[in-house]
């Protein structure tokens, strides 16, 4: 594999996500502390929190841990589960471990860049499939088949969107499944922002429960708010393709931090206490930002997610989204991902919208400054 091109959106954030004094972008729910996680737990795991040792765990992860994972799915078992340290880690396995140059993938745009990078750099034959805001951000079902080639082996998705915020409609979603499950293709979703749905009705199933060839990506960094764990996984029924990442992992994490996996037990067992709090946060959010771009229309165009923790804003100013960006920033410590921080190679990103956040507590102060500039403007 050749190099991988530089990762524009992790860049950014080196340079600013710790040193801005007002993160209004963040993709993440609001975090806890160690105590705070801890009063979930039930009387075995905090003995097992006790008496945990800091040695070495499976490189598939600990089997509690799997089984734990698996049961927040409707039709798998801990086999069906392999631990990451992240997300990222089984995204970049699970597309090393489903692609091989010359073989075709299709992606949607605008995407989390690794999902885009890594079939281009693995297959060198990928097609985009745009989310477009006039439609919604909503995929398009007829676009996908215009881009189905005999040599396709993968469809890559990613539900509550990052960064749109757009959930698939249902109907779309299982007509992506019903079309990915008669040609033998695999279907990557990333569903890491699951269970933060505005409207739990629009909750998506999730792809490894549907059929052999659905693959489900998702962590404890973004929905339940716990980055500090690095704790993901992939789910499949497809054993041999979890075999093969697996066997790279020993060239990457090799195993998970044994505490970090005693900590994500307790918090997946807890999980609809986590996401009730987080929606309610989420929802408090949406409400002050429809009244913060409420009094600057000619400024933005704002809709709110359908779900996760980021939506995608418009901005309508004649000095374009990039110098707004980065003005608020150097000028006020106010922190939004312009959009060409996710620009494509295979298909053109509206050049005219941020990122903003909803998931963390405390945007008031933000918002204040946010507004400060505007009015010194």
């Amino acid at each position: 594999m050749t190099t991988l091109p530089d990762f524009r959106l992790e860049t950014h954030f080196s340079r600013w996500e710790f040193s801005a004094r007002h993160h209004m972008t963040a993709s993440d729910a609001e975090t806890m502390t160690m105590a705070a996680l801890l009063a979930l737990a039930g009387p075995e795991d905090l003995e097992a929190w006790e008496r945990v040792s800091l040695g070495y765990t499976e490189t598939w992860g600990a089997p509690v841990l799997r089984e734990t994972i698996a049961s927040t799915y409707d039709t798998l078992s801990g086999a069906d589960i392999l631990t990451f340290a992240g997300a990222e880690e089984g995204l970049y396995c699970a597309m090393l471990a489903l692609l091989v140059p010359g073989d075709h993938a299709i992606v949607t745009v605008p995407n989390y860049q690794s999902m885009e990078t890594m079939p281009v750099t693995i297959a060198g034959n990928v097609t985009g499939v745009a989310l477009r805001p006039e439609n919604r951000w909503q995929l398009d079902l007829d676009d996908v088949r215009a881009a189905l080639r005999p040599e396709t082996k993968l469809i890559a998705v990613n539900f509550p969107n990052n960064p749109t915020g757009a959930i698939a409609d249902p109907e779309i979603f299982s007509g992506l499944v019903t079309l990915c499950a008669e040609r033998g293709i695999h279907l990557f979703s990333d569903e890491v922002y699951r269970g933060l749905e505005v409207d739990a009705a629009k909750r998506l199933p999730q792809a490894a429960d549907l059929f052999d060839r659905g693959i489900s990506l998702n962590v404890m960094s973004k929905a339940y708010g716990l980055p500090g764990l690095r704790i993901g996984w992939i789910a499949s029924r497809d054993h041999a393709l979890l075999e093969r990442m697996e066997k790279m992992k020993h060239y990457l994490s090799i195993c998970n931090a044994r505490p970090s996996e005693v900590l994500a037990g307790i918090a997946l067992k807890a999980r609809e206490t986590i996401f009730a709090r987080n929606r309610a946060l989420c929802a408090e959010n949406i409400g002050k930002l429809d009244s913060f771009f409420a009094e600057y229309p000619h400024l933005y165009e704002w809709t709110a997610p359908d779900g996760g923790c980021v939506a995608f804003a418009r901005y309508r100013g004649a000095d374009g989204v990039e110098e707004h960006c980065r003005r608020l920033v150097e000028e006020k410590g106010v922190l939004l991902l312009p959009s060409s921080l996710y620009a494509s190679d295979l298909l053109p990103v509206p050049a005219d919208r941020f990122r903003v956040g909803i998931g963390r507590k405390n945007i008031d102060a933000g918002l204040a400054a946010w507004r400060e500039f505007l009015e010194e403007v």
